[in-house]
């Protein structure tokens, strides 16, 4: 696919580039799901019927968690170097396909091709960060002052589930599987129902690059993914998604105690400070929303926050540059900046927390609604949509919308600020604007976030921990303590009398 710019629009290739296989990968092999059961995936632009995938059933899962287990002895004793060197192979292979794999989520998530291609780079690049770790799972030794010698070991926890979100469907699945597979665990990836395939066809690319058992996916529904977290002889269960999903997987996970990973959800706030330079909090603002994906994105900054000086000029900035840089277009058309909302449910949820802070006396300062273009008629398209007029106790400023929406708070009192910031369930990213650098490090230790950016939004950056704080999440990704979680320690202590 290097003809790009002459051919925008990538709908014709996706049929060729679609999986074809559609059943559960495990044991090394693909299988039919023992029930018969399958559902069908849709493109959420176009309505086109993308094809059936399997739905696996308890049966499969005990089949694929049997699978794992058996070869989680072997693989925990293939030295470090090698499974880095595997890990690097699959990394390869993300790449080479980038292309391939973006067309795919474009067509059955819904973002944008263009962007997706970053995508396949980030998950290589979590595929080799990983696999220059193995070496750092290391043990301390222990002064004991009686002649003993007691060490520590780190080893792998056995069976591990990572199940995927809807967002970035592939990205997860590929660099998801890097740590607990580096740590020497064996992975079952649970892709998400709406769209299953980019998993599908990432297994068809690197499944026979680890021994049999090592790596195994088994598509299906909430009651697989329930399923799969509650199995006795799984060990540990990895999510990112919403946090009413990390309540169920912690239920789930509960009677085995199991070790849980969770991403969750968030309702980030941007700061902007008296001193913040206009234009560039504006931009910080428009980035930080994640347009590109709708707003489907955990990190997503979408409670803005803006002086009372400046509100109205920064305001004004911000609905000309959402107005400039991001208008729904088809996803597999790589000039498209904004893609489509991945379900019905999706879409007539964010409609309704729009309607919600209408009612309650919030404004509309650009978008707001369903988009009405004869092209994009058939999917799940929202307006980029701005909310001015939002205060603390609007039900859009306390519940995480996971759609095209920003609401923008006008502060005054600093105090008053950081309790409206602070006043929600969630914690996971925060962005702060100031020239001042006092400031910034002050506002940074007043936020109640797991990840801060200053004069900044958006970006990751690999080895940075990343994870939240109160119902935002339980751990840390992209860095080395993610690699750690997928360990347990064991204290060995030597009598050499």
């Amino acid at each position: 696919m290097n003809d790009t710019e002459e051919n925008p629009d990538l709908s014709s290739r996706v049929a060729a580039a679609l999986p074809t296989r559609r059943g559960l990968y495990y044991g090394g092999r693909w299988h039919e799901p023992l029930s018969g059961q399958h559902a069908r995936s849709i493109n959420p632009a176009t309505q086109e019927d993308l094809g059936p995938y399997a739905v696996a059933g308890q049966p499969d899962i005990d089949a694929a968690v049997r699978s794992a287990a058996e070869a989680a002895a072997a693989w925990r004793a293939v030295s470090p170097l090698e499974r880095g060197a595997l890990l690097r192979r699959a990394a390869a292979i993300v790449r080479e396909h980038a292309w391939e794999l973006a067309l795919i989520d474009a067509a059955d998530c819904g973002n944008p091709v263009w962007q997706m291609r970053d995508d396949a780079v980030i998950a290589a690049t979590q595929l080799e960060y990983f696999a220059g770790l193995v070496l750092e799972l290391k043990g301390e030794t222990i002064p004991t002052l009686n002649g003993s010698l007691d060490y520590t070991l780190r080893e792998p926890l056995g069976v591990v589930a990572r199940i995927i979100p809807f967002n970035h469907p592939f990205m997860f699945a590929a660099g998801k599987i890097a740590a607990p597979l580096a740590a020497g665990n064996t992975v079952i990836v649970k892709p998400p129902e709406q769209a299953p395939l980019s998993s599908l066809r990432l297994f068809e690319l690197i499944g026979q690059v680890f021994p049999a058992g090592v790596l195994n996916c088994l598509t299906g529904d909430r009651a697989t993914g329930a399923a799969l977290s509650a199995h006795p002889d799984v060990a540990a269960v990895a999510l990112i998604g919403s946090v009413n999903a990390g309540k169920a997987v912690m239920r789930t996970a509960a009677d085995g105690l199991k070790k849980v990973l969770l991403e969750l959800g968030g309702k980030n706030a941007m700061l902007a400070y008296p001193d913040a330079d206009p234009e560039k909090a504006a931009l910080g603002a428009v980035r930080g929303m994640n347009f590109t994906w709708c707003g489907q994105s955990c990190g997503s900054t979408s409670r803005l926050f803006l002086h009372d000086s400046q509100h109205d000029r920064i305001l004004a900035r911000i609905v000309a540059l959402t107005a400039d840089m991001h208008r729904p277009g088809l996803p597999t058309d790589t000039r498209t900046t904004m893609g489509a909302l991945v379900s019905r449910e999706q879409m007539d949820k964010t409609l309704s927390y729009i309607e919600s802070a209408l009612a309650e006396g919030a404004a509309v300062a650009h978008g707001g609604r369903r988009c009405q273009e004869a092209a994009l008629r058939d999917g799940y398209f929202v307006e980029p949509t701005i909310l001015a007029g939002v205060t603390p106790a609007m039900r859009v400023a306390r519940e995480e919308i996971f759609g095209p929406v920003l609401s923008v708070f006008r502060w005054s009192n600093e105090d008053e600020l950081y309790a409206a910031v602070n006043g929600v369930e969630y914690g996971l990213t925060a962005s702060i604007w100031t020239r001042d650098l006092a400031t910034a490090h002050r506002a940074a230790a007043r936020v109640q976030a797991g990840y801060v950016w200053i004069n900044g939004s958006s970006n990751h950056f690999i080895g940075a921990p990343f994870g939240g704080y109160k119902h935002s999440g339980i751990g840390r990704e992209e860095c080395k303590e993610e690699l750690l979680e997928f360990t347990q320690i064991k204290n060995v202590n030597v009598t050499l009398d």
